[in-house]
């Protein structure tokens, strides 16, 4: 088995095979939850084990992957199949979680906590990725990161709380020495003009993504 500690945690969302997010698997270990297993076809790919409910599981999709290991949990579990997830890949050495079809979809609650979920794995030491293929998050912690992104494609910072001392540079609307009220607007829709760097003194933040989307430029 490879030993890779880049583990991808396949969601229910939605999920689009897009160049960045075949780039940012390359390599990747993957465990599906529950339903999230359909995008395993889509990637072409067999994840080491499937953990769930199976609740939201066709039969003909559990019919195609009869070699994956299961793990099954009862529908009145402490934990959503994903937290199962990834709690099962961080048990097998991941540092690198890219959770995969974790925004959009029928499920905003399950959407909005994975986002939650990745500041907290985050501040856990967890290197974190979120994405739907056309859309990335990426949590921002105190510290400094910078973001790969095309130039002309949008993205925003999502405050979890204040936030104070956010530097934003090569974007259309920088920012210096910044506080950000919890709530605040101010940080919506920005425009990458290449690689984006942040530098954050406190708060939680999630900077959510569209590399594909050039209506900036």
């Amino acid at each position: 088995m490879s030993q890779s500690t880049t583990f991808t945690i396949l969601l229910g969302g939605e999920l689009r095979l897009t160049e960045r997010l075949r780039a940012a698997i390359s390599g990747s270990r993957f465990i599906a939850a529950d339903g999230g297993m359909r995008h395993a076809v889509a990637l072409g790919v067999e994840p080491e084990l499937w953990v769930g409910d199976f609740d939201s599981t066709p039969a003909d999709l559990q019919a195609a992957f009869p070699d994956v290991p299961k793990q099954p949990y009862p529908a009145a579990k402490a934990a959503t199949d994903g937290e199962i997830a990834v709690s099962e890949a961080i048990d097998r050495g991941a540092k690198r979680l890219i959770l995969a079809g974790a925004m959009g979809g029928e499920r905003s609650d399950h959407a909005i906590q994975h986002l939650l979920y990745g500041i907290c794995l985050a501040e856990k030491g967890f290197d974190v990725l979120l994405t739907s293929g056309d859309e990335e998050a990426v949590p921002l912690r105190p510290g400094d990161l910078t973001l790969a992104l095309p130039a002309g494609s949008l993205f925003s910072v999502l405050g979890f709380s204040d936030l104070s001392g956010l530097f934003i540079d090569n974007a259309r609307y920088p920012l210096r020495d910044f506080h950000l009220p919890f709530g605040a607007s101010r940080t919506i829709s920005n425009v990458a003009e290449g690689d984006v760097r942040f530098s954050l003194g406190s708060g939680r933040a999630i900077i959510l993504a569209r590399p594909y989307d050039l209506s900036g430029v």
